[in-house]
């Protein structure tokens, strides 16, 4: 036990030694940790309703009261970009979660089970094949009224977009995660733990999965980048959520029209996405270099 926990030990040293020299990933961590703290904490601070709507401050510019200034209706900007980013970020998160978990299971299904193999990949073939933007404008257009009659406007939104961006993101990973499966179940120690008797889903849950994290941790990273960049274009083409629950994306879309007159509304929820997705795609590249032992012995 105790030298199980000191190999941990030491892997977690030598992972923060390899991913400290990545200076993008660093800065990229520390941003995307802010912008996630700011959104969930900011409003305890900030405590203005972004909803609450002032017509004598409407179209306001930077003051002390809305250090970010004002949108059409006098709602403070600041608060409803922080809003915005708790609305973004979750869907991000939770749609990374669903493509996360097809594409392993897909992945392990197809790499492991030679029989599985060519029917699994022929089905990744062609959601890649089809045309990501119009399937989900297929899939708004018909699921979203439906679901926001049965189970509510923002919650039936919020489902539907998690939906249709899991279920047409999770192609990459499974590629990924089926060629590092037809990799490991060719080595000794899956051979030995044949030999022994092992069932195949001890193999997959015990041999197969662990050895594979590091991939599935850099595709969780990019995937949250993606999904957040998918649901700011629905949003910004008016699929999104409703007018009154703010995302980045609706925020960009609803600032267009006075992009002339007002810049800045553009300005804060595009350096929003921008920021977080720059970010997370720098940490994902951090995680990356530290959890591969080909680079980590390059480096040595």
């Amino acid at each position: 036990m105790t030298d199980r926990l000191a190999h941990q030990s030491t892997r977690n040293q030598q992972f923060w030694r390899q991913f400290r020299r990545h200076r993008g990933a660093l800065i990229g961590g520390v941003v995307f940790a802010i912008i996630v703290l700011g959104v969930l904490l900011g409003p305890m601070i900030w405590t203005i309703d972004p909803g609450y709507p002032d017509i004598r401050a409407r179209n306001q510019g930077v003051s002390w009261l809305h250090p970010l200034g004002t949108d059409q209706l006098g709602r403070d900007t600041l608060a409803r970009l922080m809003a915005g980013g708790r609305s973004s970020i979750s869907v991000g998160m939770m749609a990374m979660v669903l493509s996360i978990g097809l594409g392993c299971l897909i992945g392990m299904a197809a790499g492991f089970f030679k029989k599985l193999d060519g029917p699994l990949m022929r089905l990744t073939d062609l959601f890649l094949a089809l045309p990501l933007l119009p399937l989900l404008l297929v899939i708004m257009m018909l699921f979203r009224e439906p679901l926001s009659r049965s189970i509510g406007p923002q919650a039936g939104i919020f489902v539907l977009i998690v939906f249709a961006i899991g279920i047409t993101s999770w192609m990459p990973t499974a590629r990924v995660v089926r060629g590092e499966v037809l990799g490991l179940k060719e080595r000794d120690f899956i051979r030995a733990a044949r030999a022994i008797g092992a069932t195949n889903y001890s193999i997959l849950k015990q041999h197969i999965a662990p050895n594979i994290l590091s991939p599935i941790i850099v595709s969780a990273t990019l995937g949250i980048a993606t999904a957040i960049i998918t649901e700011s274009a629905l949003s910004f083409l008016g699929l999104g959520f409703p007018p009154d629950f703010p995302t980045w994306g609706r925020q960009l879309s609803d600032a267009t029209i006075y992009m002339q007159d007002y810049p800045g509304r553009v300005f804060w929820p595009g350096l929003a996405i921008s920021l977080t997705v720059l970010s997370v795609n720098y940490l994902g590249d951090g995680l990356r270099d530290a959890l591969d032992p080909r680079q980590q012995n390059l480096r040595k």
